[in-house]
């Protein structure tokens, strides 16, 4: 249990009280998303977990792009700031995504998410035990926990889920740290291509690459995060056109012809 200022316990009361009510007006969802304290009743650090500044989560959405033609799920929701954006940023085209998943294995952050975003399907499972009737998503988000683990050896934690991500979804948005990502943009003066060997490894055994956003510095909300001040990158994939080329590289490697072009282009 973290120790919270009288500050903090009062307005975590307050947000307690919220969830007490059969439904949240959208203010009081977002009193509750900045309010309540998870580090309360469970050791976040002890978990790798922290819960995403619902300003940065805003900012993250430009990535998601129009999200009402889209479907979403979101890895290691915990208490649904993420899809929150997701949907809140919706609601200016007059409707939400087609179908918002968020999975989350903690059972008390799941029943906060239900509040936060009814709209939502929750899923309290691991999500490296995904049920097997799930679907297929346009959009993975995440802002996973950090640490060692995952069934991926050799390969930390949140990059392990990165690889659940490819395996659902089309294309992946990440808030990763920065020794996870392959460049690094946030605090610096410029971007640099930087991958670090927590990256690398994951690229060889995985075949999946992670770019950069459109220009978010993730150090504007260091000051933000509850307990902690990570550097973080937003991180992107096109799964799709990767498994495309993976695809191509392996024809082309079992018919032992030349190399496809962006193979040589990567050589």
């Amino acid at each position: 249990m973290a120790k919270l200022t009288k500050l903090q316990i009062k307005a975590h009361r307050q947000a307690c009280e919220y969830l007490e009510l059969e439904a949240l007006t959208l203010e009081q969802r977002e009193f509750v998303i900045c309010n309540w304290q998870e580090s309360a009743t469970h050791i976040n650090s002890a978990a790798g977990a922290f819960f995403t500044p619902l300003d940065m989560a805003r900012d993250f959405t430009v990535e998601v792009g129009d999200a009402r033609e889209y479907t979403v799920i979101d890895l290691c929701a915990g208490i649904g700031c993420l899809a929150f954006a997701v949907w809140e940023r919706s609601q200016c085209w007059g409707r939400g995504p087609r179908r918002i998943v968020c999975v989350e294995k903690n059972p008390d952050y799941v029943a906060v998410g239900r509040k936060v975003l009814p709209e939502a399907e929750w899923i309290c499972a691991d999500v490296f035990d995904l049920p097997a009737d799930l679907g297929h998503f346009t959009f993975a988000i995440s802002n996973p926990p950090y640490g060692n683990g995952g069934p991926i050896q050799g390969v930390t934690l949140d990059l392990n889920v990165v690889a659940v991500a490819e395996r659902v979804a089309k294309y992946g948005v990440f808030i990763l740290p920065q020794m996870s990502a392959s460049f690094r943009y946030s605090g610096e003066r410029t971007y640099k291509a930087t991958p670090g060997p927590a990256y690398e490894r994951f690229h060889q055994k995985t075949g999946i690459s992670l770019g950069p956003n459109c220009g978010i510095d993730c150090d504007h909300y260091r000051g933000d995060w509850r307990g902690v001040a990570p550097k973080v990158e937003i991180c992107v994939a096109d799964f799709e056109e990767q498994r495309r080329e993976r695809a191509e590289l392996a024809r082309a490697a079992a018919a032992g012809s030349d190399l496809p072009l962006f193979a040589q282009a990567a050589e």
